[in-house]
């Protein structure tokens, strides 16, 4: 009998025992099953209430459910009784800074950080909130970094930090001297190449990357990171180049026969390509499969294209929704009416007049894209990106936004099609709070564009429009706009968007986030916006 059944038996013996409830609790979110072990902090503390240590829990287990708002309550009646517990109130602050209450969850900080000064959890939370709000948090990075020098999350925040506070080559030396230290830490050396990729280093952005790989040339995790970054800039030759590299010093592995079977899909090395496939049999890798599935639908073979997407979604992975959404139209299967050609699963809403002044928006989104280049990993050309969740922030201007948002998507949903188990938006269920996986700003300039992409984390994605320029300035028909259902035209399918929708200032654009979506390039002048993605209920 394993401890999991063994405390739940003594539960049931004994279910005011709350010594037993809590090692059970324990137990379950041990083996991963945070629900049920949400469910037992709740009712031990139906038999304890208030109880400091299994209300901090019952937060934590909360935040992995996302059932904040539910638990809310009862931990702010908790840490109102217990005034002087440090943990119970940083729980506080990172479950306000769950729900995007971001006063609260400084002030929390605050106060967690007062009783425990040296905490590096306490001390990291406040500094994360703090830039999340937008407001300046480097000096509390820096104060965490002095209480955990090497920590790599304390340090990968502060070097945001001064990169969001105007510091980039700050906080480029920062990664740099880390990696000095620990070169293996490859989650830092993809963080320090897109940073040199947006400050404008098209040459030597990968170079911490080479230097590592000379110390630890075995590493096949920073060989991995190398060649996805070239695969990021679309430099593919090169790609195929550090393949044959790194075979050549680190021995045969599967990643080096994936990359480089992508390579020469992307490239249109069909026979090549074909054979590399062939080699790799049935892939555990996702993404590899994906490329797979583009390179039969460029080269034609749509039957054996559909049939790895279908499986592929079957086992729940949506990134290869839109992929059959494309079969189904070029083939013309009625499946595709069931999957996007819903009219209720796009909605426009003109929120010109909730969000205040438009040029106070345009001016304050202005100040916040600091970088000089488009980001490495985006579907944006032309162009700055912010980082951080923008929706966060304090600006009187985006909180406004953001309210009128969230409105706007209660609307949309509740107009939905019923629900439907096997459909990737409707099967999600209706009336929870509106969440946001991300939000941030884009600012295109003349000629800028979005390649055509999904965000298949999302549940709908979308487009509100701040500023365009005038229509003389356009150009083309159609310059600028919103291209819904048009493959990538990397794939070469001739396939046009089934909707076209003009932008207008004001104008707040929702579609379902594994949907086909870009823009047409423009001639002249700013295109400003903000996108989001709405969280899929949980």
């Amino acid at each position: 009998m394993n401890d999991t059944i063994r405390l739940a038996l003594a539960v049931a013996a004994a279910p005011a025992d709350a010594a037993a409830r809590r090692a059970f609790a324990v137990a379950l979110a041990k083996g991963g099953e945070a629900r049920a072990a949400l469910d037992q902090y709740r009712a031990l503390l139906a038999l304890r209430p208030n109880d400091p240590d299994a209300a901090a829990d019952m937060g934590l287990m909360a935040r992995r459910c996302g059932r904040e708002e539910e638990v809310l309550p009862v931990l702010r009646r908790a840490a109102d009784a217990h005034p002087r517990h440090a943990r119970l109130w940083q729980v506080l602050g990172l479950i306000y800074r769950s729900l995007d209450e971001m006063e609260a969850s400084i002030a929390s900080f605050d106060h967690a950080a007062a009783l425990a000064p040296r905490d590096v959890l306490i001390a990291h939370g406040r500094a994360r909130s703090l830039f999340d709000a937008g407001l300046p948090s480097a000096e509390c990075f820096e104060q965490a970094h002095r209480l955990a020098p090497h920590d790599k999350s304390v340090i990968a925040g502060l070097a945001a930090a001064l990169n969001g506070e105007g510091r980039s080559a700050d906080g480029a030396t920062l990664l740099e001297e880390e990696l000095a230290r620990a070169p293996t830490w490859w989650e830092g050396h993809a963080t320090l190449t897109r940073y040199r990729w947006a400050m404008g280093d098209r040459t030597g952005f990968t170079r911490s990357l080479e230097e590592a790989l000379q110390s630890a040339p075995g590493d096949i995790d920073l060989w991995r990171e190398l060649l996805i970054t070239h695969i990021h800039a679309n430099n593919y030759d090169a790609a195929l180049e550090i393949v044959a590299r790194g075979r050549a010093v680190a021995g045969p592995h599967p990643m080096f026969d994936a990359n480089e079977a992508t390579c020469h899909a992307e490239l249109g090395n069909v026979e090549a390509a074909d054979r590399l496939f062939a080699a790799i049999g049935p892939a555990a890798d996702f993404t590899v499969t994906l490329r797979q599935v583009r390179h039969y639908m460029r080269t034609g073979r749509l039957v054996e294209a559909e049939r790895l997407a279908v499986e592929a979604t079957e086992a729940g992975e949506d990134a290869y929704w839109p992929y059959l959404a494309t079969i189904w139209r070029m083939t013309g299967n009625p499946m595709w009416e069931w999957l996007e050609g819903d009219q209720r699963l796009v909605g426009t809403y003109d929120l010109y007049g909730a969000v205040g002044s438009m040029e106070a928006l345009a001016e304050t989104l202005r100040s916040l894209h600091t970088s000089v280049q488009q980001p490495l990993d985006q579907s944006l050309r032309g162009g700055t990106q912010t980082d951080g969740m923008l929706f966060s922030r304090l600006e009187p201007e985006v909180k406004r936004l953001r309210a009128a948002v969230k409105d706007a998507v209660t609307q949309h949903v509740a107009q939905l099609p019923p629900r439907d188990m096997k459909h990737p938006q409707l099967r999600h269920r209706r009336g929870s709070p509106v969440r946001f996986s991300g939000s941030w700003s884009v600012r295109l300039t003349s000629g800028g564009s979005h390649v055509n992409h999904i965000h298949p984390a999302g549940w709908f994605s979308s487009a509100f429009y701040v500023a365009l320029p005038d229509e003389t300035r356009h150009g083309a028909a159609a310059a600028g706009w919103l291209t819904l259902g048009e493959p990538p035209a990397d794939l070469h399918l001739g396939v046009s968007p089934f909707r076209l929708v003009e932008p207008k200032p004001g104008q707040l654009v929702l579609f379902p986030s594994t949907m086909w979506h870009g823009t047409r390039p423009f001639a002249q002048g700013e295109r400003m916006t903000v996108a989001f993605d709405v969280a899929p209920p949980v």
